[in-house]
């Protein structure tokens, strides 16, 4: 059964001293329940169900220091990020991962590499074990091996386990020749999963026993310019395993969650969106042994609960 919670991310701006948004609503055997803000994910669900793992998430972030676009605030990610890691630093989860774009471009390598340097400072601390989702903005003046060796993880898409949980994250940086995204070789609207990594998605996903959670840069669940073109056969594999739970994604910059046979996959809100803490936008989420996900979500991140 699925529950969602029903609340507005941007319902309303928060009083100067607390950082949650609205109130919190959500079904209880049948029954509509609203809890203040300041009641945490865990404390609303630990009757049915108590968190194995905890998962910090960002995405979008788009660190550049250059003068801000549109609604795009570059240099105001450092700030919004100081925050997540103080609510992360209380919450404590198990690992942090940022779904991509963690750097907007560059004129240069050499500038690229110190805004990576610059943030990756900051993400650094936040947690002892991190993951990076390789976002098309991340290669668009850097190489793979270039972002990858700045971050200090060595591949782009791999796989490991936490708790009673298996975990995959997902690099759809290549083009429909099977090319990677690197030096400007592409086009954003042209992202896939090369055959290669579908077979290993295949094979790790038959290896494990585990209940699995996917975190990937761009979409699996839309057809549009924001959707991996071979979207349906990544879909294919995750379904016949039987084993995934969700997909957690970023790239679209909006809240938005759809079911596809049986596996949410939920989009999450730019961090870079916007001026001010206002606008921040990050989460916690809370995996139970029984195989429910709670999202927790600060500022305009939308929450969830997927029993």
């Amino acid at each position: 059964m699925l529950m969602l919670v029903l609340r507005k991310a941007n319902e309303m701006t928060p009083p100067s001293d607390h950082i949650r948004l609205g109130r919190r609503a959500f079904l209880r055997s049948g029954v509509l329940v609203l809890a203040s803000s300041s009641v945490n994910s865990t404390q609303l669900f630990a009757a049915d169900s108590v968190p194995s793992v905890r998962v910090g998430l960002v995405t979008d972030l788009h660190y550049a220091d250059k003068p801000s676009a549109g609604t795009r605030h570059y240099r105001e990610t450092l700030s919004k990020l100081a925050e997540a890691a103080e609510q992360f630093g209380k919450l404590e989860p198990a690992f942090v991962v940022e779904l991509g774009d963690f750097i907007d471009a560059a004129d240069s390598v050499d500038a690229e590499l110190g805004y990576l340097k610059r943030i990756n400072r900051d993400f650094f601390a936040i947690c002892q074990q991190r993951h990076y989702v390789l976002g098309n903005h991340c290669v668009y003046t850097l190489t793979k091996q270039e972002f990858l060796d700045g971050v200090e993880q060595k591949n782009s898409y791999y796989s490991f386990d936490s708790g009673d949980f298996h975990f995959v994250v997902l690099d759809s940086c290549f083009r429909s020749d099977g090319e990677p995204y690197g030096r400007r070789n592409f086009e954003w609207t042209d992202p896939n999963i090369p055959a290669v990594e579908l077979e290993w998605l295949k094979a790790d996903l038959t290896n494990t026993a585990k209940q699995t959670v996917v975190f990937a840069h761009q979409r699996f669940d839309v057809s549009n310019h924001y959707g991996v073109k071979n979207a349906a056969d990544v879909r294919k594999v995750l379904e016949e395993s039987g084993k995934v739970l969700a997909v957690f994604q970023g790239h679209s910059h909006k809240n938005d969650h759809n079911d596809i046979g049986g596996i949410h996959y939920c989009t999450l809100v730019a961090m870079v969106e916007g001026s001010g803490a206002e606008n921040n936008g990050y989460s916690i989420m809370s995996l139970s042994s029984d195989g429910t996900i709670s999202i927790e979500g600060f500022r305009h991140q939308a929450d969830y609960r997927w029993a």
